[in-house]
């Protein structure tokens, strides 16, 4: 699963600890969800759709076509 959660947070030029603290998660949270350890749930990912104002399917893209 690939995401454009790290991209999207550099862009508006926040730390990790930034969008926790506007998500309501732990920093290492975002960390594993940026580095692909780690998927969010569905309530979570809509959360960050809708702070990024962008569709959950924009954000996070399953490039697993096997």
């Amino acid at each position: 699963m690939q995401n454009d959660v790290r991209k999207l947070r550099e862009d508006r030029a926040l730390s990790q600890g930034d969008l926790a603290k506007q998500l309501g998660v732990s920093r290492q949270t975002v960390n594993a969800i940026e580095t692909g350890k780690y998927l969010p749930s569905l309530p979570l990912a809509f959360a960050i759709g809708r702070f990024f104002d962008r569709r959950v399917e924009e954000i996070f893209r399953d490039d697993d076509k096997s």
